[in-house]
């Protein structure tokens, strides 16, 4: 199964008053492993910034004067995303900038859903802890996933800290053995494993003695005597 974990920034709030996507950040899962094929892209929207959008993701009118426009990347973000399941943390604001941006193209019917699917994290998250805050850093504080480097919003930093979310929400990654841990894909809980180690030290391993382990054997018999068919057998 593939996924794409997908966030964008923009020039404000609102399609209707003419705003404009400035970042698209997109991070890959393969059966639920983060892979290194990220696609990022800044946006050159031919219009000034809001100030208060700037005050959240920082990203000036200045930088992105080089930048390319969404129609010069638009079809390799299509060829991108094309057959993925997208992941979004409230999908009807990215969903809704894509497709205005899309109609802006040449074939103005096409649409987000055209060419994949869409699942919001948010609606899971509040599904998941009704009655809480459930925005990306209140996710983060709960599934104790570090997120110390977002002191200001970027499309691909937050997607990248929402494919940690997403995994861990919804039971964490699958088929994973000891040995993965240091492998490029970097699979959420691995993530996780090594930042406990990191803050609590490695785990200890205790050791019974002969003792112990005679009586555990002990008890294991007794357990078989009172079993027909035990199922460590």
């Amino acid at each position: 199964m593939r996924q794409v974990v997908l966030d964008t920034e923009t020039t404000g709030l609102e399609t209707s008053q003419g705003h404009r996507i400035i970042e698209i950040g997109c991070v890959e899962l393969i059966d639920r492993r983060i892979t290194d094929h990220y696609w990022h892209h800044y946006i050159n929207p031919d219009r000034d910034i809001d100030a208060g959008a700037f005050e959240v993701h920082g990203i000036s009118n200045e930088s992105l004067q080089d930048k390319p426009r969404f129609h010069e990347i638009a079809e390799d973000f299509i060829d991108y995303i094309s057959g993925a399941e997208l992941v979004i943390h409230n999908a009807p604001f990215d969903v809704g900038f894509l497709d205005y941006e899309l109609s802006k193209l040449d074939k103005e019917s096409d649409t987000i859903s055209k060419y994949c699917r869409v699942l919001d994290t948010l609606v899971m998250a509040r599904e998941k802890h009704p009655g809480q805050k459930n925005n990306l850093d209140a996710l983060c504080r709960r599934y104790d996933i570090d997120n110390s480097q977002r002191s200001l919003h970027g499309a691909l930093l937050d997607a990248r800290i929402l494919a940690d979310v997403y995994l861990i929400m919804t039971g964490g990654q699958t088929a994973l053995s000891l040995d993965e841990l240091d492998n490029n894909a970097d699979p959420a809980h691995a993530i996780t494993s090594r930042r406990a180690i990191e803050r609590n030290g490695p785990l200890l391993i205790w050791n019974g003695g002969d003792e112990s382990e005679q009586a555990h054997r002990d008890y294991l018999k007794f357990l078989q005597e009172q079993c027909e068919d035990p199922a460590w057998k």
